[in-house]
């Protein structure tokens, strides 16, 4: 598993897909959080990262199908899965080894956000902020990215075209990030069963998580859904 994860974490950064991919990241949130009109900190007037951490999800959502779209279409693709097969590794190694290096990038991707941190408390006419919300908005969005890329993992596993891959992986993040939010907001459903439609969805869990209270009940479902789509992940490579 560790071999395995070192190869992903070695062909990602042996090129500049993998240094382009967090310098997209840094500028489009940057861009949206000082310098864009309306949407920056300077004309919301608060010192605060909530802007932030309410764009990122998007941004996942295009950032993590790119980095994964390759991890197992190109195996298909260049024969290299069956090389894969004939080593001691098991389904489960394979997949939880690609797993950890997409969680690995996401790590490297984060990271470098903090600085935002800085200018923010920088920025703070008191000179502090609400460090506590601001750390359990960071354990949601990393448990955001998790579960994008355990979606965009599994959706790679079903096909050998990696534009497909990226296709397929976009479009089952925002069904699974904001389907379930916007299917509860319909007239049919308001004021009955719209909280219960609501509440299998991503976004209600990470805006719950966003206020900074680690909710036992939302770590189960991030964990659950990383699970659940690992584990179709990991049936679909036994099939081949």
């Amino acid at each position: 598993m560790r071999s395995i994860c070192k190869k992903e974490l070695q062909q990602f950064f042996s090129s500049l897909t993998g240094y382009i991919a967090i310098i997209l990241f840094l500028l489009v949130n940057g861009l949206f959080l000082f310098v864009l009109k309306d949407s920056n900190i300077f004309d919301f007037g608060y010192a605060t990262l909530d802007r932030f951490f309410e764009l990122a999800p998007w941004v996942l959502i295009f950032l993590l199908p790119a980095i994964t779209m390759r991890s197992l279409a190109d195996e298909f693709k260049g024969g290299t899965f069956e090389i894969l097969r004939t080593r001691p590794l098991t389904t489960w190694q394979i997949v939880l080894g690609k797993y950890l290096a997409v969680l690995v990038v996401l790590l490297f991707v984060i990271a470098p956000t903090f600085i935002y941190v800085i200018t923010i408390k920088s920025l703070s006419a008191t000179g502090s902020i609400d460090a506590g919300g601001i750390a359990g908005s960071y354990c949601g969005l990393f448990l955001l990215g998790a579960v994008f890329a355990a979606i965009s993992l599994c959706c790679s596993g079903f096909t050998s075209n990696a534009v497909v891959a990226f296709l397929l992986s976009c479009f089952a993040c925002v069904v699974l990030y904001f389907g379930f939010s916007a299917i509860s907001q319909l007239p049919l459903f308001r004021g009955g069963a719209d909280y219960f439609i609501e509440m299998p969805g991503i976004d209600f869990h990470y805006n719950s998580i966003s206020r900074g209270v680690l909710d036992t009940r939302d770590i189960v479902y991030f964990l659950s859904v990383v699970f659940l789509f690992l584990f179709i992940t990991q049936k679909k490579l036994q099939r081949r």
